[in-house]
């Protein structure tokens, strides 16, 4: 069964989301679970992981709501406030829900890149346990020295890199975020998206070649049981089709020889494994 382990819905407003900018205006309408599923049956999904946008406990029920009425959203990582002095409740409210899978906040717009080692944001992290639920982390390279640190705080915890920490592929660079990725990767309770890639190179001439050095990285680091496909639709239309997008892992799975049951994991097993869909 194939899981798409990463993508988004939202109803577009200016005022909502503000991260959308000129530069990416295809994306200024609304994104729904009907047109995802279409995407999804003609590339065989089963399946997909909604993750939040924005960072408001409405939108994290909207997505359960959506959740409830289209089966073909397996599990939803959505937003609540970790530093709440209320996050009990808000924890136990959406935890009740099936496919409440876990817990994403937009650290990489936090300006302290220590954001992650705040007090107030661990012992919200810490929390996550009680109601079995896994947390996702968005940030930028300068902000994986501290996600060690975290993560090695809470090794019974599951945690999920999106993005493969979103290197600097435009500019080709790899350090030091390959330093940094092995030194996460080293924490087995730490997984991984292979998600976001196309969107961190060049949206108009972006190559295949761009990302093999990458991929090395993260697949020689986590190995194929702890990394999952996500396509990160629909921000990943800003630089290539679902289909392409598709087209860039498949490539490099096939030109180095993994075996079928590496790609089974890889393209489902491993999403219904960490999100415990």
């Amino acid at each position: 069964m194939k899981i798409d382990a990463h993508q988004h819905f939202w109803h577009y407003s200016a005022a909502e989301y503000g991260w959308i900018t000129d530069s990416m205006a295809t994306l200024r309408r609304d994104f729904l679970p009907n047109e995802l599923e279409k995407i999804l049956t003609t590339n065989g999904f089963a399946g997909s992981v909604a993750v939040q946008a924005r960072q408001t406990s409405a939108e994290t029920q909207w997505l359960l709501d959506l959740a409830d009425q289209h089966p073909v959203i397996e599990g939803v990582v959505g937003w609540v406030d970790l530093r709440s002095e209320h996050l009990d409740e808000q924890l136990a409210r959406f935890a009740s829900h099936p496919k409440f899978v876990g817990v994403r906040h937009v650290v990489q717009d936090e300006p302290d890149v220590r954001f992650l080692l705040g007090e107030t944001f661990m012992r919200g992290v810490e929390k996550l346990l009680e109601h079995n639920l896994t947390y996702d982390i968005l940030i930028f390279p300068k902000q994986l020295a501290a996600c060690s640190e975290l993560v090695k705080n809470f090794p019974e915890h599951r945690f999920m890199l999106d993005h493969i920490g979103k290197p600097a592929i435009k500019d080709g660079f790899l350090s030091p975020w390959k330093k940094h990725i092995q030194q996460l990767a080293a924490f087995p309770h730490v997984f991984c998206k292979i998600s976001g890639l196309v969107t961190e190179a060049d949206w108009q001439h972006w190559q295949l070649a761009d990302f093999e050095p990458y991929l090395d990285v993260i697949i020689n680091a986590f190995g194929m049981d702890r990394l999952l496909f996500g396509s990160d639709w629909p921000v990943c239309t800003l630089a290539a089709s679902y289909d392409k997008v598709i087209d860039i892992v498949e490539s490099y799975l096939d030109k180095h020889n993994f075996s079928d049951m590496e790609k089974a994991a890889f393209w489902g097993g491993n999403a219904v494994k960490f999100y415990q869909l």
